[in-house]
């Protein structure tokens, strides 16, 4: 396998509205150091893979509204290599932009495809099990994900279920379930064959193109068309008009959940998604009552509670156990920490109330 082949699509697009008011429209969670390492989520994503593939093979997929930001924060990247989707589509258009492009360039591509804002605390372990995915995938038509062997009964991750006897480290696929209930995921970790899905797919550029003419082949005759297309100026149009007739659809239900072909390699790397203030909660050190201070705070008779805010400002907090108190830019939020579907409440209410200057 050349390295020359490998190719990594970094998905940028999105908005974290589970980590409202810190991550924003203007300034989603991928563009923030959010674990105070001087580094942005996006920059941590691009750095993990400097010794996988070369950085001329690295693409990110953004909003066309969030295209500066990416350039602010990887500068090294080409004007040609940051792909601007003019409306969000869901997973599988955004794949498949960039599946088709790399193709354009080199038929023999193997790629990668993470998002820009999950974090992985054990790099060398990371990097094995990626290299051991793009071998498989490099030789075989098959399409791999990476499962993450679960700690713990977490109803916020999707779930990928393998068959036990079909391999070493990379097992068969079996099913996929999006995010169960407790009881179910508690069924599902004390089984053994259930991994959580981290998001991160693998495959050799020729077997993707395959399943989306399989599986959405009327996404596929769109990019399809647009060999050319990515050689010119006429690419900004073109993609516009893909992204106006592509439907909104994920990769997993659109291909995972369907092809027959799908494999997950088993890992254990250090992985968490920071899709919350509570996942934040979790990794960021904390006092002798579980509480996060990230403010200049006074804390009585409180626990298990995260506060964010400016220096500058003295928070004072008195009685509260697992809330959340961000002060951030306009916003002044306080809530129960661990009640994430609230957060979706938020945005459409304040959507609704045409206050969008607050998102």
């Amino acid at each position: 396998m050349n390295k020359k082949d490998n190719y990594v699509v970094i998905m940028a697009g999105g908005v974290g509205s589970r980590f409202w008011p810190y991550s924003r429209n203007y300034r989603p969670k991928q563009f923030l150091d959010v674990l105070d390492t001087g580094e942005s989520l996006i920059q941590l994503t691009n750095n993990r893979f400097k010794g996988i593939c070369p950085q001329e093979n690295v693409y990110v997929v953004t909003n066309d509204s969030y295209v500066d930001l990416v350039k602010e924060h990887l500068p090294e990247l080409s004007d040609d290599q940051i792909l601007a989707e003019p409306v969000g589509r869901n997973t599988a258009p955004c794949i498949a932009y960039a599946s088709y492009k790399i193709a354009s360039r080199n038929k023999n591509a193997n790629i990668i495809v993470t998002p820009s804002d999950h974090t992985v605390f054990k790099e060398r372990e990371f990097e094995e099990t990626v290299t051991l995915a793009l071998a498989s995938a490099s030789s075989s038509d098959r399409i791999i994900t990476i499962g993450i062997k679960p700690s713990r009964p977490e109803t916020g991750y999707g779930y990928i279920q393998f068959l036990p006897e079909s391999g070493d480290q990379i097992k068969k696929v079996k099913t996929f379930t999006e995010k169960p209930e407790l009881e179910l995921a508690q069924k599902f970790v004390e089984s053994g064959e259930f991994v959580w899905n981290a998001g991160i797919f693998i495959w050799n550029v020729n077997t993707i193109k395959t399943a989306f003419e399989q599986f959405l082949p009327d996404m596929a005759d769109l990019f399809t068309r647009g060999d050319a297309m990515f050689y010119s100026d006429e690419e900004p149009p073109f993609i516009r008009n893909v992204y106006s007739q592509c439907k909104n659809i994920s990769i997993d239900y659109g291909v995972m959940e369907k092809a027959p072909n799908v494999y997950v390699v088993q890992a254990d790397f250090g992985w968490s998604d920071i899709g919350s203030w509570a996942t934040l909660h979790d990794l960021k050190h904390k006092d002798d009552n579980n509480n996060v201070f990230e403010a200049n705070t006074m804390a009585y008779d409180t626990k298990n509670c995260i506060v964010k805010g400016p220096p500058e400002k003295l928070i004072v907090i008195q009685g509260l156990d697992g809330y959340l108190v961000a002060d951030i830019d306009n916003v002044l939020l306080i809530c129960e920490k661990d009640n994430e579907r609230q957060f979706r409440d938020f945005s459409s209410d304040i959507k609704a109330r045409k206050m969008t200057e607050y998102l």
